[in-house]
């Protein structure tokens, strides 16, 4: 404690802290805890992911199944995942057949509360900290936005922290300016409840949650250190707590190596040019979307300049729908119906039907490969 009140009283090296946080386990971050984390301990986890090489997979969810996917592989390698349900993921969390009128977009908010909910109740179970956030939000589907943002300030209310630790808006359609500026009157009304915002500027490629980009002009595949300083401009003086979804060339959806021009190096030359602006070490906070099929040396260079969050979706969708395949590939004699199977014409098959069997079977191999986003992104322990 001499050693702290000492420090306290003294300017130390940046260097020197960077090394301290070298030293640290996430679990040393202060404040951090099992379940979801917010505000201030939810931005040093990420500090903390920056400073020592790793980044937090955020892998989107549409059912407490895919829920407890993610959870349980985050539990197997004792390691902080992050939660995120998308617009038209969030609808299907409360349910299809519920109304989600363009401009209400009810559903989505039910659902992504309901979600939210969901994750701070079960999440303490696992033992491990966790991120819940929102995914892309266009313009056109900001009452989803402002209707999570309602339940976050009643939450606040009530218990002093948001009910989410983050939201993104995407804006990347619309001009830069526009953008920055929609971005800074959010960011005003989360500052309060020290809510991460994650915006985008230049366009991810593709398509996702039926927005497509797949005919966007190849220049907005990939920001400029400008475009990127202006948004740090923009919104630091209102609260440090934001990332930045940079376009280096990302595509969402699964792709063949090589397929797609992935330019990560790019990070570091915004990071550069934001040094010699601001006279800050790696001032910006950077997020990898369309991060499913990626190349590893590529997730490794992004990791380098500061990627603090990888987005997951196609490949886990994959995955879970692949146990499927394979259970029903392995007991087809026993699906055709309820009764009759190769052991015999009288024989039941419930134990085979059950949702809990063949969901289960889905769960597993979705655990399976979030543990290798989380290899892939050196979220591991030593």
């Amino acid at each position: 404690s001499s050693f702290f009140s000492f420090s306290s009283c003294c300017v130390l090296p940046a260097l020197f802290w960077s090394l301290l946080s070298l030293t640290m386990s996430f679990w040393d971050v202060p404040g951090i805890k099992a379940g979801v984390v917010t505000g201030d301990v939810a931005w040093a986890l990420l500090q903390h992911a920056k400073t020592n090489g790793y980044a937090i997979p955020a892998f989107n969810c549409t059912s407490s199944s895919t829920i407890n996917s993610v959870l349980e592989a985050g539990a197997k390698l004792n390691r902080p995942v992050m939660i995120q349900f998308s617009e038209g993921g969030s609808a299907f969390m409360a349910g299809k057949s519920l109304p989600n009128e363009k401009g209400k977009l009810q559903a989505s908010i039910l659902g992504a509360v309901a979600g939210a909910h969901l994750v701070r109740a079960v999440a303490p179970a696992y033992g491990i900290p966790v991120l819940v956030h929102s995914d892309h939000c266009a313009k056109k589907l900001l009452p989803w936005f402002d209707g999570m943002l309602e339940a976050d300030e009643a939450f606040f209310k009530a218990h002093g922290e948001p009910l989410f630790s983050s939201h993104m808006l995407d804006l990347s359609e619309e001009p830069d300016e526009e953008n920055i500026e929609i971005c800074k009157k959010y960011l005003t009304r989360m500052a309060p409840m020290k809510c991460i915002l994650e915006m985008e500027i230049g366009i991810t490629g593709g398509v996702e949650d039926g927005v497509d980009n797949s005919g966007a002009a190849k220049e907005k595949l990939y920001s400029t250190p400008e475009d990127v300083f202006a948004v740090y401009e923009g919104l630091s003086p209102i609260s440090p707590m934001f990332t930045i979804a940079a376009a280096f060339g990302n595509v969402h959806g699964v792709y063949k190596a090589g397929n797609v021009v992935l330019k990560p190096e790019l990070l570091q030359e915004m990071q550069d040019y934001a040094k010699s602006k601001t006279g800050k070490d790696r001032p910006l906070n950077f997020v990898f979307h369309g991060g499913s099929g990626s190349e590893k040396h590529h997730i490794a260079t992004a990791l380098a300049a500061g990627v603090v969050k990888m987005n997951v979706d196609t490949d886990t969708q994959w995955a879970y729908w692949e146990g499927l395949l394979k259970f029903y590939k392995a007991k087809e004699g026993y699906l055709q119906g309820q009764i009759g199977n190769p052991e015999g014409a009288d024989k039941p098959n419930k134990s085979y039907y059950d949702p809990r069997k063949w969901i289960r079977e889905c769960e597993v191999s979705m655990v399976s490969r979030v543990q290798e986003s989380c290899q892939d992104l050196s979220n591991v322990n030593p």
